[in-house]
């Protein structure tokens, strides 16, 4: 299983950016894909999750109306679309992926999720 992840770059305040994340080697369509992203000297945290079946979403309240995450089923990817970035957007962002879909409770956790891509990077310049 593979979760290739691609879109980072370099933005200035304000500006937007759509990340994509595509895997491959098994389906996601019962479970669920997820972003999170890792600041220098910080723990990785949650960004955004989705449902693949039914597509619910869930945010960080730190993005929630700037950040859109959605999916496109056929073709197993998610994307993250990111209007008013910050530089306090600026991280390196994975992609994640569940073959199961976890709890309501438990969507934002790290260890929710066995399948990890590369990360990709994103600088917002002030």
């Amino acid at each position: 299983v593979q979760l290739q992840a691609s879109g980072g770059g370099l933005v200035q305040t304000g500006g937007s950016l759509r990340l994509s994340c595509a895997a491959s080697g098994r389906t996601f369509s019962g479970g669920a894909m997820a972003w999170f992203r890792q600041a220098p000297g910080k723990d990785r945290e949650f960004v955004a999750s989705i449902r693949m079946s039914e597509g619910s979403t869930y945010y960080a309240d730190s993005v929630k109306g700037r950040f859109t995450i959605s999916r496109t089923n056929t073709k197993n990817v998610v994307y993250l679309q990111m209007n008013s970035l910050e530089p306090e957007d600026t991280a390196v962002y994975y992609c994640a992926a569940a073959g199961t879909r976890p709890i309501v409770s438990a969507t934002r956790s790290r260890t929710s999720y066995s399948y990890w891509g590369q990360g990709t990077l994103v600088t917002v310049s002030s």
